[in-house]
């Protein structure tokens, strides 16, 4: 199996860089934000750690591709970086401490692009989680003060808890009924929303999260984190990984419970 270290050290040195900046600008009383096409807003914050990253990526990885929200894909190869510079941008131009940037190198394989490195940091709760293809997932400050992570060994809905965004997309897409009876079901539900839920199935925090609508770079990362961790990421169509347009994350053994209730339409 490849070695990815060099890859994930790099990603960590880029995190660092974008922690830099985006806690440089968080709450900032002249933070310009502008609202996208699709009617989300984006912060020059969003812009200039996106482009901090491209920067270090240009030099340190000049051969690879990279993907990122606010300016696209640049470069082709069997290698691409997937950047989010601020996954809850929401809550970022409000004060909110929970938004991370999200970092994955994806390659080429069987059934497309799939993510081999991803790093979740968010500087403004102090944490940081990442993980390598083959080499299992963390959290800790650092490469070398880390705690292994592990998902929960929950095996029964009624037992599990259960976290969600919104009920906005549910609704949209005709799955809301199957949504509102898995929350019933489950021992417990709270909407922490974005990165975060993904992160403490990782951990064994929580047992299941789902979201009906996503990115490619909301999903990268988070994806490689909780599969190392033990776990299971899917679409709500229950294809692997990070490519179908929603997200299904758990700690394995719940997971056909879970996309039993949320493939409704």
């Amino acid at each position: 199996m490849p070695d990815y270290h060099d890859d994930l050290r790099l990603a960590h040195v880029l995190a660092d860089a974008a922690d830099a900046a985006t806690m440089d600008r968080f709450k900032a009383l002249d933070l310009k934000v502008e609202t996208k096409p699709d009617m989300t807003p984006v912060s020059e914050a969003d812009k200039n750690a996106e482009e901090l990253i491209r920067n270090h990526l240009s030099r340190a990885r000049p051969r690879d591709a990279v993907l990122g929200e606010e300016y696209g894909v640049e470069g082709t190869g069997p290698r691409r970086w997937v950047i989010d510079p601020i996954d809850g941008t929401k809550n970022y131009v409000r004060g909110v401490p929970v938004w991370a940037t999200l970092i994955s190198l994806m390659e080429a394989g069987e059934g497309g692009y799939q993510p081999v490195v991803g790093v979740v940091s968010a500087p403004a709760l102090g944490r940081r989680w990442w993980a390598a293809k083959g080499a299992g997932a963390f959290t800790g400050r650092s490469l070398t003060s880390a705690s292994r992570l592990h998902v929960s060994k929950v095996n029964r809905l009624a037992d599990s808890s259960f976290a969600y965004s919104s009920l906005t997309g549910w609704e949209e897409q005709g799955r809301l009924g199957g949504f509102l009876d898995l929350t019933r079901t489950v021992w417990r539900t709270r909407g922490y929303g974005d990165f975060w839920p993904y992160m403490m199935v990782a951990e064994g925090s929580i047992d299941l999260c789902a979201e009906p609508e996503l990115s490619l770079w909301d999903m990268a990362a988070p994806a490689i984190v909780v599969t190392e961790a033990g776990g299971t990421f899917t679409g709500l169509d229950g294809r692997p990984g990070p490519h179908s347009g929603n997200a299904a994350a758990s700690n394995g053994l719940l997971h056909d419970d879970l996309l039993s209730y949320l493939t409704e339409r």
